[in-house]
């Protein structure tokens, strides 16, 4: 393939809208390995779908993925960065939540899937016939960033995200694997992150692990996002307020500050509020829930797993403002995960009054899970008038 197609291909990615592109080889990618023995330790905590024999096989071999695969188109879309704006509004009187950037906006599995088909569109039209592909965003069994490393992109930090010199690492990633044959972009080899360790010492919850991964069962954004159940008590006091994903490890990271780049106006707060109100979030019905964040990737926690998010939120005000609203989700809110989180976060009021409501509602409950976290509240004896 020339090098006019190869340049005319990246210039209608990046009139599509995404930010970086690359091309690298189908050959089995070196760290597989990695990611297997992260797997037998347990670090994915429970999503399963990472640990299927497929994804396990396809992960390092994208030629199992599709065969006739030559080529592999690797793409990053930039989302905005995070503002200071919740700092500037929380306060024990109002209290706010925290979303991450990227769910500020549009989900990206509605958006860039049809820009990827698009682009293979193209392509084909270039070439003049079509040919075998497959596209993912997220979506399949790659190691998304060693290929977007593998294409030039950027280098994997140290807080486990791909770090594009320029343009920071706010980006979602998407892949197409070609059935031709493209010249492929050098690696990106030098690691830039140096002796830094921002990222490894400001994660609330202490994720990050020394070897550029992390151990996803204390990773806010799987807590939030991912996790289905209980949220384990020891983590809920450090999670700051958020209710969807955590931006810490990007925010404090020298790169992010050094790169001044408009985000993708798809992924623009026009969706979802940088900083919900937390009592207003608390009342969502399942049908408010659904209509509000129908095209949001908030979708993806559920009302259940939401809710949980904003009662665990509200906890860490320690505000008799909140006594209310918690007392009315643990006596008459449907879903028990829901009523769990809002009796730890009673406890944490330390109010002689949110005492007496858990009591109340002991005497109603028949759910183990919401029983066990009133008893656990009510053992706290830290009450006062």
């Amino acid at each position: 393939m020339t090098l006019n197609l190869l340049q005319g291909i990246k210039d209608q990615a990046y009139q599509l809208g995404f930010s970086l592109v690359g091309v690298t080889t189908a050959e089995p990618l070196p760290h597989a390995d990695v990611f297997n023995s992260w797997l037998d330790e347990g670090r994915h905590g429970e999503m399963s779908y990472l640990n299927t024999p497929r994804s396990r096989l396809c992960r390092g071999r994208p030629d199992l993925i599709l065969p006739a695969c030559r080529s592999i188109l690797v793409l990053g879309t930039r989302y905005p960065a995070p503002t200071p704006i919740i700092a500037a509004i929380n306060s024990n009187l109002h209290p706010h939540g925290r979303i991450a950037s990227y769910a500020w906006g549009a989900d990206y599995h509605d958006i860039l899937p049809v820009r990827l088909r698009s682009l293979v569109t193209f392509i084909e039209l270039q070439v003049g016939h079509s040919f075998p592909s497959r596209w993912y965003t997220d979506t399949g069994p790659l190691l998304e960033r060693e290929l977007a490393q593998r294409a030039g992109l950027g280098w994997i930090g140290k807080n486990t995200c791909l770090i594009s010199p320029e343009q920071g690492s706010y980006f979602l990633l998407a892949e197409i694997l070609l059935g031709i044959e493209l010249e492929p972009d050098q690696p990106f080899n030098p690691d830039r992150c140096g002796t830094c360790r921002r990222c490894i010492q400001s994660c609330p919850t202490g994720c990050i692990l020394p070897d550029r991964t992390l151990d996803a069962r204390r990773c806010i954004s799987y807590l939030t996002i991912e996790l289905k159940g209980s949220i384990p008590a020891e983590l809920r006091p450090l999670m700051d307020g958020w209710v969807f994903g955590c931006d810490v490890c990007q925010s404090v990271c020298p790169w992010n500050h050094f790169a001044a780049v408009e985000g993708d106006p798809a992924f623009h707060h026009s969706l979802t509020r940088p900083a919900p109100d937390l009592q207003e979030e608390l009342t969502l019905s399942a049908n408010d829930f659904n209509l509000k964040y129908r095209r949001s990737p908030l979708r993806r926690a559920k009302r259940r797993g939401y809710l949980r998010n904003i009662a665990i939120a509200l906890g860490k005000f320690h505000a008799e403002i909140n006594l209310v609203p918690l007392t009315e989700v643990l006596m008459h809110e449907h879903e028990p995960l829901v009523r769990a989180h809002a009796a730890w976060s009673l406890g944490q009021l330390h109010l002689e009054s949110a005492r007496h409501a858990l009591e109340e509602a002991a005497k109603v409950e028949n759910d183990p899970l919401v029983m066990s976290e009133i008893l656990a509240a009510l053992a706290m004896r830290r009450y006062v008038i």
